[in-house]
């Protein structure tokens, strides 16, 4: 009887953890940082997979520190997944040096984190969030400026404008001049905040922009071409736990839905409907893909 009693509760502590393993299972946590981009971004991911797989999906979304905070969490298996970017990957995670070529730098990056860290890249989104210079849209006029190549024959006529870290950093401020060969009028120190604002002044003429930034959308601004492929890229992708691929395969296809479907000028776009119209980003992440006829 005492044999009978013991095999049962043994059995029924196995179903709770086999249940319980098996609840577990069936949830995708998905993070994000804490900037406009990235909470829409999130909120795609989060739409495909509740809306073409069994997954339950909790957000961890706007975490502090970005990348720094979300990769450990990653590896430590508090997140499955969140949308990054190639060059944060290579530089920041992996610490490398450049690699100008983006198709190249995607292959090295996601070949690196698979085999060290049994982290899966995939679906690129199709637009690049890295730095760019921006001019007084009268001032291209004015010298016909299409890319930074040209800015530097009219360099000594301009001010230049940028952040503390920007003017710091080695492939920032220090590195473009030397590619480009500027020599600027006057540089200026100014708050990452308040470079739209510094452009509409009379004191500043070139400024560093994000690729994708929603005030792109409506600023009186031109984005040169970088035609020497100076900055680094910053495609974007999302990045998965490899284990929870084989746990749910299906899901990479759900997740490659995202591949190519977002240019730079879409993602100015939907920064600038959240960032500036203050558009709810899960409307605007559904009304997206709707719209490309994925949902």
């Amino acid at each position: 009887m005492k044999k009978s009693l013991y095999i049962v509760l043994v059995l029924l502590v196995f179903l709770m953890l086999f249940f319980s393993c098996a609840k577990e299972t069936q949830k995708v946590v998905i993070a994000s940082k804490p900037v406009t981009e990235q909470f829409i971004l999130a909120e795609m991911l989060s739409l495909l997979i509740e809306a073409k797989t069994d997954l339950k999906v909790e957000q961890k979304l706007g975490i502090g520190g970005g990348t720094s905070n979300i990769h450990p969490a990653l590896l430590a298996k508090e997140i499955d997944l969140y949308p990054e970017y190639t060059g944060t990957g290579w530089l920041f995670v992996l610490k490398e040096e450049p690699i100008k070529d983006p198709r190249l730098l995607y292959e090295q990056v996601k070949e690196a984190y698979q085999t060290k860290m049994d982290l899966h890249w995939t679906g690129l989104y199709g637009f690049n969030n890295t730095y760019g210079i921006a001019v007084k849209d009268e001032v291209a006029r004015q010298y016909q400026l299409r890319t930074v190549s040209d800015l530097a024959k009219v360099a000594s006529h301009l001010t230049f404008a940028a952040n503390p870290d920007f003017l710091e950093r080695d492939d920032g401020f220090p590195g473009l001049v030397t590619a480009y060969n500027l020599s600027f009028k006057a540089i200026k120190e100014i708050d990452i905040g308040l470079r739209y604002e510094a452009i509409k002044s009379q004191g500043v003429d070139v400024i560093t922009v994000f690729s994708t930034d929603g005030r792109l959308a409506n600023e009186p601004v031109v984005v040169l071409q970088d035609d020497l492929s100076y900055f680094t890229s910053y495609h974007a992708a999302t990045i998965i736990r490899s284990q929870l691929l084989e746990q749910h395969p299906s899901l990479l296809a759900v997740l490659e839905l995202m591949t190519g479907m977002i240019s730079n000028e879409q993602m100015i776009v939907l920064n600038y409907q959240v960032e500036v119209e203050k558009q709810d980003a899960r409307a605007v992440a559904r009304a997206f893909l709707v719209e490309k006829g994925l949902l």
